[in-house]
């Protein structure tokens, strides 16, 4: 519950709520929210999904498939590997496709039912209410002796307490912070780490060190001012909202006006809300969701839980906070498909069939051919003209793959390589350099277009196309 759950009355309410934040007070002061615990349908749901998002965010990247992690975003190194599959930086056009992607499905899921990533599937949320608040609720007890606590005289039992709920909440922090740290720089890497000196791992054990105050602040201090403040994501999925998505809802017209239980007689003609502010001691972010959608509600339907229980209690209806739109609210029908849904579902189809083709399409063996920095041509013995290029071949499948050039035009120019064989391990990038050698005779020009024939298992992998430079002045013929 907030530090304050009572408000002014609905009418004036819904004209000023806008105008600040529920957690920050006029004057710029934090108000801490102390959120009860849900329960309900609707929340054991999240935590049967929070099980498995947690699972797969802590045990990704120690899975293997095919000797690579199950996930990897190495930025460092550039490599990102997404469900086993490995992307290089010649890969960048398909991770950046696959984000853009991800966004379009984000931004058309928020347009259509509202919050649902803020909510239920984001790892702040997720780590938040699932895992540390728990953790308080199961050391300091409940909201309410949360709050007596707070404001009473500090006695050393409530010093233990708050001890131990710190120390947990380090110690989490620290394993989290490793967990990060593998989805960046891999499992190997973090072992090494771990187990080394840490004189010989001093960035990484500095990178841990950093990343597990980070978590700290944000999950014992910080905390729901993330989703309200910091996070870009909370800005733009609000700014996608409006009357006809469906959301997490009150029903002013079957709600209004409020009356408590309490007044007896003056009840007669109200709503059906009792003004029982339990949709608002549940709030994470301490909003009160009766004032209508706000940047804060991040659509955890703690609310709707609450409200369902208290509608059951005093028997009337469930459904007072549910799912559904200003509209339908007000007209009593929903129309959700509304021009710019369709049009974002255009491209959203668009861009899912075009990374699906890419990723499928994708040759398993990519070669490269660069010109040698630095260099033009070289003359060699016996007259000829010679060219150096750099060769850079990446391996996309779990076994090794060889690779041969040939020269395919113009006719007469040679190959020799210079570095390693032509053959890639399991999924790594080989780079080698070769030499084309040419006589004179041979050149069209100062540049003459060449076409390098990649095979590998005997078939034609790429053909590669490049220029083969000469001095400006050839002989005659």
């Amino acid at each position: 519950m907030p530090d304050s759950a009572a408000g002014p009355a609905f009418g004036e309410a819904h004209e000023t709520f806008r105008d600040g934040l529920t957690s920050i007070a006029r004057d710029g002061r934090r108000k801490w929210v102390y959120a009860r615990q849900p329960s309900g349908r609707l929340y054991r749901a999240r935590t049967v999904l929070s099980v498995f998002l947690l699972a797969f965010l802590v045990l990704a990247p120690f899975i293997t498939i095919g000797g690579q992690p199950l996930m990897l975003l190495n930025v460092l190194e550039r490599r990102f590997v997404m469900l086993g599959a490995v992307f290089r930086p010649q890969d960048f056009h398909l991770v950046l496709l696959i984000a853009l992607t991800a966004f379009v499905t984000l931004a058309l899921t928020t347009m259509v039912v509202g919050r649902v990533w803020c909510g239920w599937l984001c790892p702040q949320t997720i780590f938040m209410e699932m895992v540390f608040r728990k953790i308080e609720y199961l050391i300091e007890g409940s909201a309410e002796e949360q709050v007596r606590r707070d404001r009473g005289a500090l006695s050393g039992r409530a010093l233990w307490r708050r001890g131990v709920k710190h120390a947990v909440f380090v110690a989490l922090s620290f394993f989290l912070a490793n967990v990060f740290l593998a989805w960046i720089i891999g499992a190997p890497a973090l072992r090494a780490i771990v187990t080394d000196s840490p004189a010989k791992h001093l960035q990484g054990l500095s990178a841990i060190l950093i990343f597990s105050g980070v978590f700290y602040l944000v999950f014992a201090r910080f905390r729901e001012q993330a989703c309200v403040l910091a996070c870009p994501y909370g800005r733009v999925l609000s700014a996608l909202i409006d009357e006809r998505t469906v959301t997490v809802t009150y029903d002013t017209v079957r709600g209004e006006p409020r009356r408590r239980l309490s007044q007896g007689a003056a009840r007669e003609g109200a709503g059906d809300c009792i003004d029982c502010h339990r949709c608002v001691t549940v709030c994470p972010t301490g909003i009160n969701i009766r004032h209508g959608i706000q940047l804060e509600c991040v659509s955890c339907t703690a609310c709707i839980d609450a409200c369902h229980d208290v509608m059951v209690r005093v028997g009337r209806p469930p459904g007072l906070i549910r799912h559904t739109s200003a509209v339908a609210v007000r007209e009593g029908r929903q129309a959700w498909l509304t021009p710019r849904i369709v049009a974002l579902a255009v491209v959203w189809l668009a861009l899912l069939a075009t990374s699906t083709t890419l990723l499928a399409t994708r040759p398993v063996l990519d070669v490269l051919v660069l010109r040698q920095p630095g260099t033009l041509y070289a003359r060699v013995a016996g007259g000829d003209v010679a060219n150096f290029y750099a060769v850079q071949a990446f391996n996309r499948t779990g076994r090794p793959r060889a690779f041969t050039l040939e020269v395919l035009e113009p006719r007469g120019v040679t190959l020799t390589a210079l570095g390693e064989s032509g053959t890639v391990p399991p999924y790594e990038l080989l780079e080698t350099r070769i030499m084309l050698r040419a006589a004179p005779a041979v050149l069209a020009g100062p540049s003459t277009g060449l076409r390098i024939a990649v095979r590998s298992d005997d078939r034609l992998v790429a053909v590669i196309e490049t220029a083969f430079l000469g001095p400006e002045r050839l002989p005659a013929r």
